[in-house]
């Protein structure tokens, strides 16, 4: 028996649809929504379904599939209606389907005729224990980065360090010797103390997208995004963020509604990008070392509920304030992923952090290099000129619990965040960890690592997508709020503790 069919009445394309097989009939309506045709939807064996103990929600499926739906039994009332037919985009047929029947189709307890999947997800996009699930995810995930990636990481430092040595031991004292040892080797070096750390982390987050469910993340946080006035498609970009905001804003492209695509690449910046990685690594390791996970959990959640405090501020101004939208959050079925396609997507995303290393870090390195060993030609760091730069921007980030020291590392933290930890190598040394800092301006500094300044590539990006305009904005306000931030946190923790 045909579980759809499709004819034309009174001019008008009808879709008849077996409400006990909906997704049949839901995969070709999303065919047919893709290419722009009009048609209506009428439900038939709708008793049947009910008999089963499930009901549909077609009023609220009708305004996410934007195509009127209907029962068969109705089909005069329906068709003499004016067409109600409203296109949404659609990336993925089975994704769309199966997305809008988890927000419109109810289950009765009896999971009776149900695959493994559709249990699981019933459990993992639960309004009450999805976010739960997802916590522990996110927990063990940063757990298992910090656990495996000590080893390697100690390995590395301690090369590095015997590297130096050997170095030191072949090339004459003098400007060439500083530059190699104290400039580049200090700079480069430790960010590459951290390539194991951030190796593992893609891995398991490329784990997480190509086995589909980090568009269970989406999901939940879709009912979120309604809250300020967005949907679950806004969060697609931001989980991009993660790894780097530029080719998140790009994807925040694929939003039609112009003001929620600009809206979308305005929270993007407040995503931990991989770049802000060896900062949190640094600080979390040699501070918080009983609490790893938690801190670096707290850190990422602390800018995803900051982008949603932006948005909600945002859609009250002139610029963004408008009627919500329906959508439909696509939810694709779970994959299986094979070890090639998961080498290829870590492999792209590790060679670009090392092409970042083998460019802007070295670039920055020598520079920073260069101020600290002149004029005194020697690393004095009390009479260089980057000591003169960073005194006199002090008095801006005292009130934080920050010196000159950290000024610094933030200013070259501008075209790229790895450069603050190889400014760090440079200016502590070994001791980059144990000196100035206490775990209330670490977690501080942290912070407003986390906010301020997104790095020139991005500034750049939404200038292209967004506007001159947006791209002055962010910069202006993602400033001040790192500031606010950072400030309220050590101002009021020096009160606590």
């Amino acid at each position: 028996m045909a579980r759809c069919k499709e004819y034309t009445e009174n001019g008008i394309l009808v879709l008849e649809t077996d409400s006990r097989h909906l997704e049949d009939g839901l995969l070709r309506a999303a065919e047919l929504i893709d290419r722009q045709q009009p048609f209506v939807i009428l439900l038939t064996h709708y008793k049947e379904l009910l008999h089963t103990k499930h009901w549909l929600d077609y009023e609220q499926l009708s305004q996410l599939m934007g195509v009127r739906i209907g029962f068969v039994e109705d089909k005069d009332l329906v068709l003499g209606l004016p067409l109600f037919f409203r296109p949404v985009p659609i990336d993925d047929y089975e994704g769309f389907v199966h997305g809008a029947l988890q927000e419109t189709l109810y289950h009765a307890h009896d999971d009776t005729g149900h695959s493994l999947a559709d249990r699981v997800d019933k459990v993992l996009t639960n309004k009450w224990l999805g976010f739960p699930i997802l916590i522990a995810v996110l927990y063990g995930v940063f757990e298992l980065t910090f656990a495996i990636g000590s080893y390697p990481e100690a390995w590395i430092e301690k090369d590095i360090q015997a590297l130096c040595a050997w170095m030191g031991g072949i090339l004459p004292e003098g400007w060439l010797s500083s530059l190699f040892i104290d400039g580049i080797l200090a700079g480069v070096g430790a960010i590459l103390t951290f390539v194991p750390n951030i190796l593992i982390l893609f891995c398991l987050l490329v784990l997480m997208e190509d086995s589909g469910y980090m568009a269970r993340a989406a999901f939940l946080m879709d009912k979120v995004m309604h809250a300020v006035g967005l949907h679950g498609r806004s969060f697609i970009p931001m989980l991009v963020g993660f790894g780097c905001n530029v080719p998140a804003i790009m994807a925040a492209k694929d939003i039609d509604n112009p003001r929620d695509r600009t809206l979308t690449m305005l929270m993007i910046p407040f995503m931990s990008c991989s770049a802000r990685l060896p900062v949190y690594m640094l600080f979390v390791g040699a501070f918080f070392p009983r609490h790893r996970a938690l801190v670096m959990m707290s850190l990422y959640f602390a800018g995803i509920a900051l982008s949603i405090l932006f948005a909600l501020v945002m859609k009250h101004t002139k610029w963004f304030k408008q009627p919500e939208g329906d959508y439909v959050s696509e939810l694709p079925q779970f994959r299986k992923p094979t070890w090639k396609e998961l080498g290829k997507h870590v492999w792209e995303r590790l060679w670009d952090y090392l092409q970042k290393i083998a460019t802007v870090i070295i670039w920055a390195s020598i520079v920073i290099w260069g101020l600290t060993y002149f004029p005194t030609h020697s690393m004095d760091l009390e009479h260089s000129y980057l000591a003169m730069i960073g005194q006199f921007t002090e008095p801006l980030i005292r009130p934080l619990g920050f010196d000159w020291k950290m000024s610094v590392c933030l200013m070259t933290g501008l075209p790229a965040k790895e450069a603050i930890i190889s400014t760090m190598g440079i200016l502590y040394g070994g001791d980059a960890t144990l000196s100035a800092f206490t775990p209330l301006t670490a977690y501080a500094f942290m912070l407003f690592v986390l906010l301020y300044f997104p790095c020139l590539a991005t500034v750049a990006a939404l200038k292209r997508e967004a506007g001159r305009g947006w791209a002055w904005f962010t910069v202006v306000h993602s400033l001040l709020l790192a500031w606010i931030v950072a400030f309220a946190v050590y101002q009021i923790g020096s009160l606590v503790c």
